[in-house]
């Protein structure tokens, strides 16, 4: 059984637009993020990418992460290993 899904982008049809309010702002981030994480988009981007922009990728999600996750929520929700 799969432990990842991307089944909000598979049906939204909002705006797709930022700043309109938070109920649009957030299903925007969710809308960028998953398109974002897609395996065939990676792989074109990520080669293209410095070592700086790794990082910076890199510790820009874990302190997001650390900032609003508990340890069991990391664990649950993201890395769904328990």
């Amino acid at each position: 059984m799969k432990k990842d899904t991307h089944e909000f982008i598979q049906t939204y049809t909002g705006l797709g637009a930022f700043g309109m309010g938070r109920d649009t702002d957030e299903e925007t981030i969710m809308f960028y993020l998953q398109k974002f994480s897609e395996d065939s988009f990676l792989k074109t981007l990520l080669p293209r990418l410095s070592d700086g922009e790794l990082e910076e990728i890199y510790s820009f999600v874990h302190r997001f992460l650390k900032n609003h996750l508990s340890e069991d929520e990391y664990h649950a929700v993201f890395l769904k290993d328990r």
